[in-house]
């Protein structure tokens, strides 16, 4: 009998699935959607794996409806879509696994214990991740599920590129720098080993640049360094969260301003970045095609912290062979790219700006000592090839 693996990425008001057939070496993407608008319009969409539209579904405006009642729909149209083939577990990215948890897991109740402990390390995403677990053990307690974790690929970096510079009583609780979209990463160190191995043996910096955005520095596949820190917030600036800030900002904000903890966590997380900067929108493509100079300084800063990271990361490396493009605004906003690549040119990059506007593989000129790649990442394929590693395949 054929077997399949189903993933999920759950956030607040959306949950993205991919569904999975085991029927070649690695899992092949047979169908994929989302489910959008949780807690306001519900919209489920999914398609095939060429696009075409397999089902959609809209639930009324103000349907107030949990991840239990939309997991378990989803289950019944996967089981009725794979007919005869059987579903044998649900792999899900979890965003933190903390200090303990460096490599994918079988969900069991002491794990979600301990990763129900780790929510306020990344208290937009964490909390709904494990939502989704709670609601697929409910309508299928049998089935089998593992956590993916998005700190995972970064855990083994060096004690110095991970430590803080605070009272060595709190590192031992836990406060380090972590860092995330390590299953973006991971796929990228592998996908770089199939299309480029003198690149991927080399020293890499990859641009994970979406509503989150990230940088993560590679040496020989292997993450060195990254950007991101104790939470999801530090770093780049992003969608709507500001990136790396002077902690005395912070201590203005509440002595000074006399917010609450709250309110600073809502500001940073949810009114900075890209919209905080612009006062117009965090989805760079409005920005990109508004002649307001507001939304032209949040692109100029948002390029300008690429290339200054990226610097970081180079030393870090002891230099650079090689830059990735990836995700949503990485893999389609050449005009972001051509401005980050434009400042990075001391680094030794030279763009090729035809390429660029056509989103070609390379987009460096032959003489560019880096070479400048877009990778288009997935998350999805990787969290499926860790649950597959993991439950084993079924005879």
């Amino acid at each position: 009998m054929a077997k399949a693996i189903l993933t999920l990425n759950a956030g607040s008001s959306s949950i993205k699935f991919a569904l999975f057939s085991l029927s070649a070496d690695e899992p092949i993407q047979i169908a994929g959607g989302k489910i959008e608008g949780i807690g306001n319009a519900p919209h489920l969409t999914a398609r095939d794996a060429a696009g075409k539209l397999l089902t959609e579904r809209r639930w009324g405006a103000g349907a107030q409806l949990g991840h239990e009642a939309f997991l378990g729909g989803l289950l019944e149209w996967v089981e009725d879509h794979l007919g005869a083939a059987e579903l044998i577990g649900v792999g899900h990215r979890v965003v933190h696994g903390g200090p303990h948890f460096s490599a994918p897991a079988r969900v069991t109740p002491s794990l979600m214990a301990a990763l129900e402990a780790l929510c306020p390390l990344a208290p937009l995403h964490q909390p709904h991740n494990l939502a989704a677990i709670s609601a697929v053990a409910a309508v299928r307690a049998q089935l089998a599920q593992v956590a993916c974790f998005d700190t995972g690929f970064h855990h083994d970096q060096s004690a110095v590129a991970t430590r803080f510079a605070i009272p060595r009583a709190l590192e031992v609780e836990g406060v380090r720098r972590y860092g995330f979209h390590g299953l973006s990463y991971e796929y990228i160190a592998r996908r770089l080993k199939k299309i480029d191995p003198p690149l991927a043996a080399g020293r890499v910096v990859v641009a994970h640049l979406g509503n989150g955005a990230s940088l993560c520095a590679m040496r020989a596949g292997r993450s060195i360094d990254t950007t991101m820190g104790f939470t999801a917030l530090d770093g780049l600036m992003m969608g709507t969260r500001c990136g790396s800030i002077d902690p005395g900002v912070l201590l203005y904000l509440l002595q000074q301003k006399a917010m609450s903890p709250d309110a600073v966590a809502h500001l940073l997380y949810e009114q900075s970045g890209l919209l905080g900067v612009s006062a117009i929108s965090n989805d760079m493509r409005t920005l990109l095609g508004s002649d307001d100079p507001r939304a032209a300084d949040a692109v100029d800063l948002f390029t300008y912290r690429i290339a200054r990271e990226t610097g970081a990361l180079a030393a870090s490396l002891g230099g650079l062979d090689g830059m990735v493009f990836t995700a949503g605004i990485g893999e389609n906003a050449a005009e972001v790219r051509r401005q980050a690549c434009l400042r990075m040119a001391w680094l030794g990059i030279a763009l090729d700006e035809d390429a660029n506007r056509r989103h070609a593989p390379i987009i460096s000129r032959p003489e560019s000592s880096v070479t400048v790649r877009i990778v288009p990442t997935d998350e999805e394929s990787m969290i499926a090839i860790h649950t597959l590693e993991l439950l084993g395949r079924p005879a």
